[in-house]
């Protein structure tokens, strides 16, 4: 591992787990649940994957459907 890489470890492994958490999360509710409240689910889908962290936090604010 280099040097600098090792410098950032502390700041980045918190990132990256949000990010996984946040991501599992999002999806297993956009798939348990059959409504959406804007869009459709596969343009969730793209959003919560490919937008990291502000993909699964626009979700739960915006796309997250009624129980």
């Amino acid at each position: 591992m280099s040097e600098e890489l090792r410098e950032y470890l502390p700041i980045l492994l918190p990132l990256v787990t949000l990010q996984v958490v946040l991501l599992i999360t999002a999806l297993n509710h956009l798939f348990r649940h059959p409504n959406v409240r804007v869009g459709s689910k596969g343009l969730w889908i793209f959003i919560i994957i490919f937008l990291n962290i502000v993909g699964p936090v626009l979700y739960f604010l915006l796309g997250k459907g009624e129980e």
